[in-house]
C-alpha cells in the first residue's frame, strides 16, 4: 500500500537579469503564502538567477525531505538563506557548477517502483527519486509519474526551467512569464507576493471569470497569469520564453470487452488505485456521503485498513426548518452516510455546520484560492477538512465519478444532450448577460463550445449516441470538472490535508473513456461502476438517486447575497459597478428575491445561488486590490 510522502506546496523565480541573492525579502514573502498548505517547513535552493523553494507536509512515521537521510547517489548541498525553511531540496552539482534543482507539490504514488527501477535505496526520497528520474530519461520521465503532482526543475546546466502537472490537473501550478525571467508558484498568492506582477483582471475573460464552468485550460482571470494546463510540460529558456507540450491525452479506441469483463476490468483498476493511494503508515480518512461515489472508494480503503478507516460527512442545523428536494440534491447525506459506515465498519464522524459556522469560515475559503471563490460551496468542504485534519493528514474522496462514469442528470435528457451548446448550462439568465456592452463578448460561449469539441479524441466510424455523449462526457471533463478538483484540492491543501482521488487515477480514466455509453450507461446513472461495486455497496446506497455535495438552504443567507449584488450593482464605492448594465442587473435582482427563477436554473437551483460569483468576485478584487481597469 500507498504513497509514503508529500509536498505542499512551491514557488520559485527565474531571472537572468537580476541578482536574486539580493532579494531575499522577496523570496520569503512568495514562500511565506504556502505556509498553511505546508506548515511542517521546507526548503530553498538558490543561485544569482534561480530561486526554488517548497514546502513539506509532513506524514507519521514516515521520512521526508528535509529530514531524511541523503541519498548515496549524491552529496550533501549547502544550507540556503531560509533558514526557517530548513536544508535545500535534492541538488545535484554537476560538472558545470550550476547544478539542477526541483521543488514540488503533491504525493507520488508510484514511488517505491520508481526507486526500484532507478536502483535507489528504499530510503531515497521523493525529491531524490524525481531528480534521478529527471537525470536519467530528461523531462520524459514525468511520463512514468503516477500521483498528485506540481513540479518545478530548474537545470542550471543549460539555463532550463521545466514546470509539469499530473495528468488530470489534481495540484495547481501558476505562472507569469516577463521580459528576462518567470515567476511560478503553487497558488497566485506566491506571485502576487512579488511586486514585478500587478493583479489586473482580464476584462476579455468575464464570462469566464462569471461562470468558472466555461474556463478553458490555463485560463486564469487574472492578466498576465496562466496556469500549466494538466498532464503538460512547460520549457522556459531565456531565449525562447515558455513553450507548452502534452505528455499524456486521451486515446480513443474500439473497447473489446464484453460487459462482465468491463465491470471485472473497472473494479480491478479501481481496487489498485485506491491501495495506491493509502498512506504507508499512520491513519487516513474518507469523505463519505452515503452516495455511489464516496462510499465505493470507502468501502475498498475499509477492507484494506479493517476497523481502522475514519469516514466523514457533513450536514447543516438548518436542514430540518429549510431543506427542500431539488433534481441534484434530493436529501440531505447524513442518514446514507451513516449507514454506509455501518456496513462497511469504518468509525464515522457527522460534522454539524452551523450558518455562522459557514460565514465565519468563507475569509479563509477565498485566502486558500488566491481567486474568486464559492462561497458558502466552499465553506462547507472547508469546515469539515478542519474536523478532519484533526485526526489525520490523508483522506481520499471519490470526485469525478459522475464525469467518467455518467451520473448527473442531465446526461440523461434528449433535449439537453441534442442541443448544439453545453448541456449543462440550462436556460436561466448569466451574470455575463448583465455585462456593459463594452465587456459582453458575444459569441464568446459558443467559441468555447466549438474549440472544446475540436479537442474530443473522437473514434473512427463512431455515431449516433456513443459518439454524442462521448463529446458530452468530454465537454464535463473541461470546466466543470476542473471547478470541482479545484475546490477539493485547494479546501484541503488549506487544512494542511492532503486529499486523493482514485477516480483520477489516468490508467482507470482511459479505460473507462472508451467503455461505450451504451455499456456505461445502460443501466441508469453510473450502471458500469455499480455492477463493478457489486457485493460492496449496501442496499441504502445502491437505491439512492444522485445527489450532490450538499449546500445550506437558508432564506436568510438568498436575501443576503442579494443584498450584497444590489451593492455591487448601485453603491459609488463599489468596484465592480462600471462594468454593469445597473437597471438590468437590478431586474434580475427583483426577480429573485421575488422566486421566480428557480424553474429556470439548471439543476432546482435558487436563484440566489447565481448570484455567488458574483459576490465572490467582488470580496476577491476588494481584498486582493485586483485593477479592473
Amino acid at each position: 500500500m500507498g504513497a509514503d510522502q508529500m509536498s505542499g506546496g512551491l514557488v520559485g523565480w527565474i531571472d537572468h537579469e537580476r541578482d536574486l541573492t539580493q532579494h531575499m525579502d522577496t523570496i520569503r514573502a512568495m514562500s511565506d503564502t504556502l505556509a498553511a498548505r505546508a506548515p511542517d517547513g521546507g526548503a530553498l535552493h538558490l543561485t544569482r538567477h534561480a530561486a526554488l523553494a517548497h514546502r513539506h507536509l509532513a506524514l507519521p512515521s514516515t521520512p521526508q525531505s528535509p529530514q531524511s537521510p541523503q541519498s548515496p547517489q549524491r552529496p550533501q548541498g549547502p544550507r540556503g538563506p531560509l533558514g526557517q525553511l530548513g536544508p535545500q531540496p535534492a541538488l545535484f552539482p554537476t560538472q558545470q557548477g550550476d547544478g539542477v534543482a526541483l521543488a514540488y507539490d503533491g504525493a507520488i504514488y508510484n514511488l517505491a517502483a520508481l526507486r526500484r527501477g532507478l536502483g535507489l535505496s528504499p530510503l531515497a526520497t521523493d525529491t531524490d527519486v524525481l531528480l534521478h528520474a529527471y537525470l536519467t530519461h530528461g523531462a520524459d520521465f514525468v511520463t512514468s509519474l503516477i500521483g498528485a503532482f506540481a513540479l518545478a526543475i530548474w537545470d542550471g546546466r543549460d539555463r532550463r526551467l521545466l514546470l509539469a502537472r499530473d495528468h488530470l490537473g489534481l495540484k495547481p501550478l501558476y505562472y507569469h512569464p516577463y521580459p528576462g525571467g518567470i515567476l511560478f508558484a503553487s497558488l497566485p498568492g506566491g506571485i502576487m507576493a512579488n511586486p514585478l506582477f500587478t493583479p489586473r483582471l482580464d476584462r476579455s475573460l468575464m464570462t469566464m471569470v462569471l461562470q468558472p464552468r466555461l474556463t478553458l485550460a490555463g485560463e486564469t482571470p487574472l492578466e498576465g497569469l496562466r496556469e500549466v494546463e494538466p498532464a503538460h510540460v512547460l520549457t522556459y529558456t531565456p531565449d525562447r520564453g515558455p513553450h507548452s507540450r502534452a505528455y499524456w491525452r486521451l486515446v480513443s479506441e474500439p473497447h473489446e470487452d464484453p460487459p462482465a469483463r468491463t465491470a471485472e476490468r473497472v473494479r480491478e483498476l479501481f481496487d489498485a488505485a485506491v491501495a495506491g493511494q493509502l498512506p504507508a503508515s499512520g491513519p487516513c480518512g474518507a469523505m463519505l456521503s452515503g452516495g455511489v461515489d464516496s462510499t465505493s472508494v470507502a468501502a475498498l480503503a475499509a477492507r484494506l485498513l479493517p476497523g481502522k478507516l475514519d469516514t466523514y460527512c457533513v450536514e447543516f442545523d438548518s436542514d430540518r426548518a429549510h431543506f427542500a428536494p431539488t433534481e441534484l440534491r434530493p436529501d440531505v447525506d447524513a442518514p446514507f452516510a451513516a449507514a454506509a459506515a455501518q456496513f462497511m465498519g469504518s468509525r464515522h464522524t457527522t460534522l454539524t455546520a452551523t450558518m455562522r459556522d459557514l460565514l465565519a469560515a468563507i475569509p479563509a475559503t477565498r485566502r486558500a484560492r488566491d481567486l474568486p471563490g464559492w462561497g458558502q460551496f466552499d465553506a462547507s468542504m472547508y469546515l469539515l477538512f478542519r474536523r478532519m485534519r484533526e485526526d489525520t493528514t490523508v483522506a481520499l474522496s471519490g470526485e469525478a465519478a459522475d464525469e467518467f462514469f455518467g451520473g448527473y442528470p442531465y446526461l440523461f435528457k434528449p433535449e439537453l444532450i441534442g442541443r448544439d451548446t453545453f448541456p449543462w448550462l440550462g436556460d436561466g439568465p448569466k451574470l455575463a448577460d448583465y455585462l456593459v456592452p463594452e465587456l459582453a463578448r458575444e459569441g464568446d460561449e459558443k467559441a468555447r463550445y466549438a474549440q472544446l469539441l475540436g479537442e474530443v479524441p473522437r473514434l473512427p466510424g463512431e455515431r449516433g449516441l456513443d459518439a454524442r455523449m462521448r463529446e458530452v462526457l468530454y465537454l464535463g471533463m473541461a470546466g466543470p470538472l476542473a471547478v470541482v478538483l479545484d475546490r477539493k484540492e485547494r479546501m484541503s491543501a488549506a487544512q494542511g490535508l492532503h486529499v486523493r482521488l482514485p477516480f483520477c487515477d489516468h490508467r482507470l480514466v482511459q479505460y473507462v473513456w472508451n467503455v461505450p455509453w451504451s455499456m456505461k450507461c445502460g443501466g441508469g446513472l453510473k450502471s458500469l461502476l455499480k455492477d463493478a461495486m457489486a457485493g460492496l455497496l449496501p442496499p441504502s446506497t445502491l437505491n439512492r438517486r444522485k445527489s450532490a455535495y450538499p449546500h445550506v438552504q437558508n432564506p436568510a443567507h438568498d436575501q443576503a447575497l442579494v443584498r450584497e449584488a444590489r451593492w455591487i450593482a448601485n453603491a459609488s464605492e463599489s468596484p465592480l459597478r462600471p462594468m454593469f448594465d445597473a437597471p438590468r442587473l437590478n431586474g434580475l435582482l427583483d426577480r429573485i428575491g421575488a422566486g421566480e427563477l428557480r424553474a429556470q436554473l439548471p439543476g432546482g437551483s435558487s436563484g440566489a445561488q447565481l448570484l455567488v460569483n458574483l459576490v465572490e468576485l467582488n470580496a476577491w478584487v476588494r481584498e486582493y486590490r485586483v485593477s479592473i481597469s
